[in-house]
């Protein structure tokens, strides 16, 4: 799948939306990605999460014995990918602001995969990997639907991303004057 029928999935769902937005980084962005108007289509979801399985599967060596995904963002692609790629998924939550595993065990030396939505700085899966390696886990590498940054972000692992779709985003007081003249909004997940 190409980063175009990635976007046209996007639009479709009507999940490309223009304006003053706060992303979950902190970030200003013209343009936000609502991954929920996707998620919300089953379908569209399913061929999101099985290109993003065959994309894992040609740069993964077997097995994988859990895919991880950060909660909130990541707790949908996260499963359908599994299911896809036939391991359970797990994910962690945030306690007192720290990713922790909760409601799930995993071993010293498993082997998981990360799997978000939409990265940007690529924040929640250096924690997510951080939490996963205190737990002796092994991480094989980390996968997202879209990286915002176009192949610059460092997670700490291989990254490998469905789609590569560079969007600006400015410090809150770096913005240029025609988002700084629009109200902003904060749709993301990163408090919950």
């Amino acid at each position: 799948m190409t980063t175009e029928e990635v976007l046209a999935i996007f639009r479709e769902a009507g999940a490309v939306l223009e304006g003053h937005f706060i992303l979950t980084s902190g970030l200003r962005s013209p343009t936000f990605l609502q991954k929920a108007r996707v998620f919300m289509h089953p379908h569209l979801t399913e061929r999101l999460c099985k290109a993003l399985a065959e994309r894992i599967r040609a740069e993964v060596t077997p097995p994988i014995d859990y895919v991880v995904g950060p909660a909130v963002g990541g707790l949908i692609p996260a499963y359908e990918t599994s299911r896809h790629l036939g391991a359970p998924a797990i994910w962690v939550e945030r306690e007192a602001g720290v990713f922790k595993l909760r409601r799930f065990d995993v071993a010293a030396g498993d082997r998981v995969v990360i799997v978000e939505d939409i990265v940007t700085t690529g924040l929640s899966i250096r924690e997510t990997v951080a939490c996963m390696r205190d737990l002796g886990a092994e991480v094989l590498a980390a996968a997202c639907i879209i990286d915002r940054s176009a192949g610059t972000v460092d997670v700490g692992v291989p990254l490998i991303a469905l789609a590569e779709y560079a969007v600006p985003a400015y410090p809150a007081d770096a913005l240029p004057p025609e988002l700084a003249a629009i109200p902003p909004v904060k749709p993301g997940s990163r408090t919950l």
